[in-house]
């Protein structure tokens, strides 16, 4: 069967802007000092990007949404394997907007911010290695 060019080209679309977060999280954290709460925002990015691909290549709609959890569910239904590494990766959304607004004491750990782009570079490989044959 062969694959639907605008169903591709959108997936593509997602995981090329995914691409650009991971590379943006890369630059925030070779910063000097790095900017590690604006890595975190570009892993949580990459990931929301790649699961929208994922969506997009199985020609579901793709809501306006931040939450890694409900998208992670939507994908899990399209590929069950994928569940204990979208199950950790819901754990992202709240860089979504945690440290992106002023008001908050906290301070993120550079440590958490490395693993926050680790496990979002394992998402898009996981996804792109699916979408890529389309």
């Amino acid at each position: 069967m062969q694959p639907d060019p605008a169903r591709a080209s959108e997936a593509h679309g997602w995981l090329e802007k995914a691409a650009q977060d991971l590379r943006a999280a890369e630059v925030d954290l070779a910063a000097l000092p790095p900017l590690v709460e604006d890595a975190a925002f570009h892993a949580q990015q990459a990931t929301e990007k790649s699961l929208k691909a994922l969506l997009a290549s199985h020609d579901r709609p793709i809501r306006k949404t931040h939450d890694l959890v409900g998208l992670g569910v939507e994908c899990v239904e399209l590929e069950p394997k994928l569940e204990p590494l979208l199950r950790q990766a819901g754990e992202l959304t709240e860089f979504a907007w945690r440290y992106r607004y002023p008001g908050n004491p906290d301070v993120l750990p550079r440590e958490e911010a490395d693993e926050a782009l680790f496990l979002a570079r394992d998402v898009y490989d996981a996804i792109s290695a699916r979408v890529r044959g389309l």
